[in-house]
């Protein structure tokens, strides 16, 4: 389980990488893309659904994170990306919040004008905020495993796909 906050899911195909892309048959590739996209934001809306919080998943509640997951494919076809959107039943984009966590404590404000806290007294304020813990703790990178655990099928399909694209 990929649960580092700075690993951002990335799948590479080798083989094609000498090619230049106008060899390709676009509606192809764009079609395999497609498809592969379906299948991981298929795999994270299942993990989600069925976790119930295990696993360090977000808990599935309002349905609105699973239905927030989307596919979006690039202009040029080559490139997919499959992340949580912000929805109108979304007041925030809280997938951010379930992504970085929440740290307890109120931030460390000014006091006004003409006033000053005396030396040092600053600092411990911000000590004991970063002390205080987590309100809402950081999850794990559901997007990350759903990619990790169909990697095999994704790229079955797009090896599929560029070969296809390639033939004609």
């Amino acid at each position: 389980m990929a649960t580092s906050l700075s690993v951002q899911p990335y799948l590479h195909i080798d083989g094609f990488d000498d090619l230049p892309k106008d060899f390709f048959d676009k509606r192809k590739v764009r079609a395999g893309m497609r498809k592969s996209g379906r299948l991981v934001a298929a795999r994270a809306q299942l993990a989600i659904a069925l976790s119930r919080g295990a696993s360090d998943y977000p808990v599935n509640r309002t349905g609105e994170l699973v239905h927030s997951i989307r596919v979006k494919l690039s202009r040029s076809g080559f490139l997919v990306r499959i992340a949580p959107q912000k929805t109108s039943g979304m007041k925030e984009y809280y997938p951010a919040y379930l992504n970085y966590g929440v740290k307890r404590g109120a931030r460390v404000r000014g006091l006004g004008p003409g006033k000053r806290r005396r030396r040092g007294a600053r600092a411990k304020l911000i000590a004991l905020r970063a002390s205080g813990g987590w309100r809402i703790t950081p999850r794990a990178n559901y997007m990350a495993d759903a990619l990790e655990d169909s990697r095999a099928d994704v790229q079955r399909i797009l090896k599929a796909a560029f070969a296809r694209a390639l033939g004609g």
